[in-house]
């Protein structure tokens, strides 16, 4: 039932993708597959927060137990989408060794959570952490796309794309990781693959910080250059 399941949610994404490109011919591949990214984004934070915050158990507290068939349909889900988007990511080359391995990770993490039947209270809340800043990033994308990146709403992406990857991945996901590695419930595979995953995160968040430098230095640029403009047209009236 786990493979015929995994199989339904991959058929569910592609047929998905390819509808996409069929209704919406006029746009690029990489803009339909995205828009399949940011679906499973919204989808699978749903579905993960309800898990953590309603159905439990809370994983901060009970990590290593037994599955629950709504928290293995929600990484069936994802499953499909990874191995989806891993294949477009190859096939296209669009993405580096990276965001390569994070879909490599995270599809054999979500295969050995199924195939232990537990830990999906963890494997659920990395998804959650990890998913949660997926419609930014799509957003910023999109934004450039459309020649709108410059404007105060992508200034304001940006910003909390920043602050919930930081809140998200090293602060929350550390906790979450220190929990599992002090629980003596989860096998030693979870705890080596949870490892994993959070040195992955410091890896983006170095970019992330390359990329927050670069726009400090953008917003300062601009900002002094509007000055100048200001005293530079008081100057003429004078």
């Amino acid at each position: 039932m786990v493979i015929f399941g995994a199989l339904l949610s991959l058929a569910g994404w592609a047929s998905l993708y390819f509808a996409l490109c069929h209704l919406n011919s006029h746009r690029s591949c990489e803009w339909n597959c995205r828009l399949v990214t940011l679906l499973h984004g919204i989808l699978a934070v749903s579905v993960t927060a309800y898990i953590g915050y309603v159905d439990g158990p809370w994983p901060f507290t009970y990590p290593g137990t037994k599955n629950t068939p709504l928290q293995i349909s929600a990484m069936l889900l994802s499953l499909g989408y990874f191995v989806f988007d891993m294949a477009w990511c190859v096939y296209f080359r669009t993405e580096g060794a990276v965001m390569l391995a994070h879909h490599s990770m995270s599809i054999l993490g979500i295969l050995l959570t199924l195939w232990l039947g537990e830990s999906g209270i963890e494997g659920c809340a990395v998804l959650f952490g990890s998913e949660i800043t997926n419609p930014l990033l799509q957003a910023r994308w999109f934004l450039k796309q459309t020649g709108r990146y410059g404007t105060p709403l992508a200034h304001t992406v940006d910003v909390l794309f920043v602050l919930l990857f930081v809140l998200m991945r090293i602060f929350v996901g550390g906790t979450m990781l220190y929990c599992e590695l002090i629980s003596p419930r989860p096998r030693f595979f979870i705890k080596c693959g949870g490892v994993a995953m959070y040195a992955l995160s410091w890896v983006f968040m170095v970019d992330i910080v390359r990329f927050a430098v670069r726009k400090s230095k953008s917003w300062q640029n601009h900002r002094k250059e509007r000055q100048e403009a200001t005293n530079g047209h008081k100057g003429k009236i004078d």
